[in-house]
């Protein structure tokens, strides 16, 4: 009695999960059923809410039904049989698309009491199919039939949470804005790297070079022609367009 409610609480639980994020993001989903029989499909309606997400099931208990209504390809199934791994993938995405949704969950495998074509008693295959691809996920269940069942229920369930699920900013990493790019002044080049220095970036010295002449220990000037603002013109000395002093040297040139 106390695995039954450890198993129904858990499926409760990730139905819930399911249903609510799905919700979040406005998505819905629709399932497709063989050897749990209209489980999932119950376990997902008794969700408070569910109607906003479920579009709806089939259940394909019979092997020529999950081709007729699921479109799974009937070679396919003529081949490998109803319990494969590429079977439950074409049972995910075949209901996907027939009931329109966003996403599709299935479930195929052997509940027993007997072996199934080969296949032994809880071999079970569930698959998710989304709008970008799909997975599929075997589980080697153990216990009777009604055990393999319900199991396979949160397995499938599990799978559509990881599937359906966002990928996570990695711990201790934060967005950060992108930095924009310099802004550019008509006719004139944005900084770069023959910016000067920041601190050379005053009101009144607009100096044309990444060391400005400072190194020298002399003040530099405009070239020829050009009026600093607020200031009368020095003829003295030039300042080439690298920023070296073309005045007489002093101890402080490098």
């Amino acid at each position: 009695m106390q695995r039954e409610e450890r198993e129904e609480n858990a499926t409760g639980s990730a139905a819930a999960g399911v249903v609510h994020s799905l919700s979040q993001r406005h998505e819905t989903l629709a399932t497709v059923e063989s050897l749990t029989g209209g489980l999932l499909a119950a376990s997902i309606v008794e969700i408070a809410g569910v109607s906003g997400i479920y579009r709806g099931g089939l259940v394909v208990y019979a092997t020529d039904l999950k081709s007729t209504l699921a479109g799974v390809p009937a070679d396919l199934l003529a081949e490998r049989g109803p319990v494969d791994p590429d079977v439950a993938a074409a049972l995910a995405e075949g209901g996907r698309r027939r009931c329109g949704a966003d996403w599709g969950l299935a479930t195929t495998g052997v509940a027993g009491p007997e072996p199934q074509d080969g296949k032994p008693v809880g071999l079970v295959y569930v698959a998710v199919a989304g709008p970008t691809g799909g997975e599929v996920r075997q589980l080697d269940l153990d216990g009777g039939r009604d055990h393999v069942r319900s199991a396979a229920v949160i397995g499938a369930l599990r799978l559509l949470a990881e599937g359906s699920t966002p990928p996570r900013r990695p711990p201790g990493t934060a967005w950060r804005r992108p930095r924009r790019p310099p802004a550019t002044v008509p006719g004139r080049p944005a900084w770069g790297a023959d910016e000067p220095p920041r601190a050379n970036r005053r009101a009144g010295r607009d100096v044309a070079g990444p060391h400005s002449g400072y190194g020298c220990g002399k003040a530099p000037t405009l070239g020829a022609g050009a009026v600093r603002r607020g200031r009368p013109p020095d003829a003295g000395r030039e300042v080439s367009l690298r920023g070296r002093c073309d005045g007489p040297a002093t101890p402080g040139d490098r």
